[in-house]
């Protein structure tokens, strides 16, 4: 690891054990940063530290630390006040607990640190508690102080490292209320199919291919104003409006992803449903066709049965006029 200047040294205390360490930032800003300056000639725009009671500049060595009570009054705090607080924690990471890292909620996390084995005698406790991690597979959770106040962390193994990341005290993680949507949605299994297929389609990413194309954009255009050219016109950014329909735009973006990866163009989205069960419009074909059948079992059943009645009724008409000669037949024998 290269050589970085520490920014805390002390102890972490594990049980009687004591290891001590160095700390150092594990990670670093490539953000670019600006100056203010005066638009009309250029110059630099500075703050200066001013008393308002006296009304002149004072130096760093005059400058102090207060807290403002609810009246207004400041109420000197020093180093030394600080120094003699009652805590273990001032120049001790004290670990507290073990536990599987899953019961971290990653909103807890804060700042990362490199802790550093510091001096050749720490090097045996240190590993010690580098290997019983690795072999737990849990993390360790610890209190420790810095910049004034104790902050919570978490320790666990980076390649051959211990590093620890700051962690949120519970009551600094603010509960997510109001912030889902409040009226009532229904998302049908299609649009799940499809959304299923976008996430298949986009796959896997390797972190480390990722760069920020904005401070590569910025670094240009800097570059291209300090050689006296015109820097060059980045294409203008979609334009994002409402979306219609919801159906649509997941079969697009299905389509797109698979054209950005080579996989042809034209190719309808490939849908793998959620659950066995049929969709709407199976089920309305099922629906349809089991209807059909019925009616040509009616129709089937129906046929027999009306050519009967019409013999039936054929057979009736046929007696019926047979008999109605022999009734007006008798009062012609009594006339007689």
């Amino acid at each position: 690891m290269p050589q970085v200047r520490s920014i805390w040294n002390g102890a972490i205390s594990f049980g009687l054990v004591s290891i001590p360490i160095k700390l150092v930032n594990a990670t670093e800003s490539h953000s670019i940063s600006f100056r203010q300056i005066h638009t009309e000639d250029g110059g630099r725009i500075r703050y200066r530290k001013v008393c308002e009671l006296e009304d002149r500049e004072v130096t760093q060595s005059e400058i102090g630390k207060a807290y403002e009570d609810a009246d207004g009054t400041m109420i000197p705090i020093t180093d030394e006040d600080l120094a003699h607080l009652p805590i273990p924690t001032a120049k001790t990471i004290e670990i507290v607990a073990f536990v599987p890292a899953d019961r971290i909620d990653p909103l807890q996390m804060d700042a990362a640190y490199y802790l550093s084995a510091n001096g050749v005698p720490a090097a045996k406790p240190y590993t010690l508690l580098r290997e019983a991690l690795k072999r737990s597979q849990k993390v360790a959770i610890a209190k420790y102080a810095l910049r004034g106040r104790e902050r919570l962390g978490m320790l666990r193994v980076v390649d051959d490292v211990i590093a620890m990341h700051g962690l949120l005290w519970p009551d600094e993680i603010r509960a997510p209320e109001d912030v889902a949507p409040d009226t009532g949605v229904t998302v049908r299994d299609k649009e799940l199919d499809l959304a299923d297929a976008l996430m298949d389609t986009l796959g896997e990413v390797d972190l480390a291919d990722l760069h920020d194309d904005y401070r590569e954009a910025v670094e240009e255009m800097i570059a291209a104003k300090a050689s006296g050219e015109q820097p060059a016109e980045s294409p203008a950014p979609a334009r994002s409006g409402k979306v219609l329909d919801l159906m649509a735009a997941l079969e697009k973006s299905v389509r797109e992803a698979k054209e950005s990866r080579g996989e042809g163009t034209g190719e309808k989205a490939e849908v793998r449903p959620l659950s066995p069960r049929a969709t709407p419009k199976q089920a309305t074909g099922k629906k349809s066709t089991s209807t059909a059948t019925k009616k040509t079992a009616a129709k089937k059943s129906t046929t027999p049965a009306s050519a009967s009645t019409k013999k039936t009724t054929q057979g009736k008409k046929k007696t019926a006029t047979k008999k109605t000669p022999a009734k007006k037949a008798a009062p012609r024998k009594r006339t007689a």
